[in-house]
């Protein structure tokens, strides 16, 4: 949930309409809004993956699968309803009203777009900077293309799921309340935060999905990859943007539009320009 305005989110069960900009946040409008995104995903995995002879889980979803492997759960729609069930926990918790409006629907359509142009400008804004800073010579690392369209349509609207409900839904909310347990300020509690996660969130592009070791671990061997490879300080630092853009606008506008944005970021980046977040 957005942590910043979580507590002016619970309206009366029979109150005046919210204003826009605040009916977006609301878990109920997410779930409408994400339940699409999660149908045509999880279908094309079952059905485009397995005609295409290939896996097309990857990063956050293959994630998230491993960990509760290892729990001993094995079952293949656990991801997906655990997603599901946290945001119909939180609007059950919060006890708001069970409705929103086309408009409603349409204006985060609209934002998600707008808001995956504005990241497409700051990655070629970083691109930039790196091609004219003094003494590099920028050297970006070859990006994991999957052949076909539609299996890639499908990849990319995954990662922009999923990286979301680990590192957004949970892992933003918890890194808050540490930073709030240890008497931080709001203020400085929400930069620590979008900091903090924002880095995790870039390390994790390099770990290994498969890998027993401990989180701490897999960071650390993250740090030293990144650090003794240059070709991968680019993507590093763009993926740190991201994350801190991505916290950001979890915060100001809700885990709807932030997954909407960033599944529809990876769609257009991975399809059109072959290049992936």
């Amino acid at each position: 949930m957005s942590l910043a305005n979580s507590p002016e989110l619970i309206p009366l069960e029979n109150g005046p309409p919210l204003p826009y900009w605040r009916e977006t946040q609301r878990p109920f409008c997410n779930l409408i809004f994400l339940m699409p995104l999660l149908f045509v995903y999880e279908f094309g995995v079952r059905f485009v993956g397995s005609s295409q002879g290939q896996s097309l889980r990857n990063g956050a979803d293959a994630w998230l699968r491993v960990w509760l492997h290892q729990a001993g759960f094995e079952l293949v729609w656990l991801p997906p309803a655990l997603l599901l069930a946290t945001l119909v926990a939180w609007h059950m918790t919060t006890r708001q009203p069970w409705k929103m409006t086309w408009d409603t629907l349409g204006g985060m359509v609209a934002e998600s777009l707008l808001y995956a142009f504005v990241l497409i400008m700051l990655g070629q804004l970083t691109d930039y900077g790196f091609r004219h800073a003094p003494s590099m010579t920028l050297d970006v690392e070859t990006p994991v293309v999957y052949s076909g369209f539609l299996v890639r349509l499908v990849t990319f609207m995954g990662a922009g799921i999923y990286e979301e409900f680990l590192f957004r839904l949970c892992l933003l909310p918890l890194t808050y309340a540490a930073f709030r347990a240890l008497l931080a300020p709001k203020s400085w509690a929400i930069a620590g935060t979008v900091i903090t996660t924002s880095l995790v969130f870039s390390l994790a592009h390099y770990l290994s999905p498969a890998s027993n070791d401990h989180a701490l671990s897999l960071l650390t061997d993250a740090v030293a990859r990144v650090q003794s490879n240059r070709e991968l300080w680019f993507s590093f630092v763009f993926r740190t943007l991201a994350g801190m853009f991505f916290a950001t606008l979890y915060f100001l506008r809700g885990f709807g539009i932030t997954v909407g944005a960033h599944a529809t970021y990876d769609v257009f980046v991975g399809i059109v320009l072959i290049h992936e977040l």
